[in-house]
C-alpha cells in the first residue's frame, strides 16, 4: 500500500481533511505535538506535496533513502496551490514541497502567513502546449490562449510569452505581470484558469502555459511536447521544502533537506525526467 493520500480540491474534499486531521488527535495534530527543535523524532514527518514530480521525489526518498538517515517519512499528495500551504500554517503537515519562493511570498503576503523555505530542490521549466499547433509560427491572431489565474505564475507565464514574441509587454513589468499589461497581444486572446485544470483545457483553446509537474501529471513531455520551454540560468522558480516559521529547526526536516540535496535524489531527478525536472540544490534565504 502506498504510503501516501490524495487530497482533491472540491469542497467536501477540503472538509474532510480539515476534519480527519483534527477531530483525532492524530500525530499531525497541531494541538498534540511540540514545534521546532523539540519536535517528537520518533514521529512520522508529513509533508504535502502535488503528485508529480514532488510526491514521487519525497516516495523516492522515502523507500531509498529515509530508513538509513532515521528519518519516518509520510507522503500526503494533494493537487491544488492552496490547501498544502495552509494544512502546513495551521500545523495539520509538518511542511510542504510544491512551490517556487515568487508564489511563497505572495502566498504569505495575501494569506499573513509565516511560511518560509529549508531548501532548494528542482526546477520544473513552464512551457506553453498546444493540440492544435506544432511549433511558435504556427500560433496565430485570433487564437485563445489559457494561462495560470494565480498571481506569480501568470507574471511567469506571461514573460515566456513575451519573451518569445507572441505578446510585448509594457516597460518595466516584472515577474507579476497581469493581463493589464499586455501592451501589444498581437492579436491573441486569454483565458484565467487555475494551474490545475490547464491541461485538461488543452482540447478547448489553442495553447496553454502549463507548469511543468502539471504538464508531467497529465502525461505531457515537457521535452518533448513543449512549443517552448522556459530557460534554466538564472531562473527564480526552483522548486522548495516550505515549513512553518520555527518548523526548519525540527530535526525531522533538517533530515530531509539534506536528503533533498543529496547526490541519490539529484540522480533519481535526472535519470527520471530527462531534463523535464532539473536539480536545483541548495538554501533558500527566507
Amino acid at each position: 500500500m502506498r504510503n501516501s493520500i490524495k487530497i482533491t480540491v472540491s469542497a467536501a474534499a477540503t472538509a474532510a481533511l480539515a476534519f480527519g486531521l483534527t477531530a483525532c488527535g492524530t500525530s499531525s495534530d497541531p494541538s498534540s505535538k511540540p514545534e521546532g527543535a523539540d519536535a517528537d523524532t520518533s514521529k512520522a514527518l508529513v509533508v504535502a506535496a502535488s503528485p508529480v514530480p514532488h510526491a514521487d521525489i519525497l516516495n523516492y526518498v522515502r523507500t531509498h533513502l529515509a530508513a538509513k538517515a532515521g528519518l519516518k517519512l509520510q507522503v500526503k499528495e494533494f493537487t491544488d496551490y492552496v490547501l498544502p500551504n495552509r494544512a502546513t500554517q495551521s500545523g495539520q503537515v509538518d511542511a510542504n514541497f510544491f512551490q517556487h519562493k515568487p508564489y511563497l511570498d505572495d502566498f504569505n503576503k495575501k494569506n499573513h502567513t509565516t511560511l518560509v523555505p529549508v531548501v532548494s530542490v528542482h526546477l520544473e521549466p513552464l512551457g506553453l502546449y498546444s493540440k492544435k499547433d506544432k511549433d511558435l509560427a504556427s500560433v496565430k491572431p485570433g487564437q485563445t490562449v489559457a494561462v495560470p489565474n494565480d498571481t506569480t505564475n501568470e507574471g511567469r507565464a506571461l514573460k515566456l510569452l513575451a519573451d518569445n514574441g507572441l505578446i510585448k509587454l509594457r516597460s518595466g513589468v516584472g515577474q507579476d505581470a497581469q493581463l493589464s499589461d499586455i501592451q501589444d497581444a498581437k492579436g491573441l486572446k486569454f483565458k484565467e484558469l487555475e494551474a490545475a485544470t490547464l491541461p485538461r483545457a488543452l482540447a478547448d483553446v489553442d495553447a496553454a502555459v502549463i507548469n511543468g509537474n502539471y504538464a508531467l501529471d497529465a502525461k505531457l513531455k515537457p521535452s518533448r511536447d513543449a512549443l517552448v520551454l522556459e530557460k534554466a540560468a538564472g531562473n527564480p522558480y526552483a522548486n522548495l521544502l516550505v515549513v512553518k516559521k520555527g518548523g526548519e529547526q525540527d530535526p525531522r526536516v533538517q533530515k530531509l533537506a539534506k536528503l533533498l540535496n543529496s547526490a541519490q535524489v539529484k540522480k533519481y531527478i535526472e535519470d527520471k525526467y530527462q531534463g523535464a525536472v532539473i536539480p536545483a540544490f541548495g538554501a533558500v534565504k527566507s
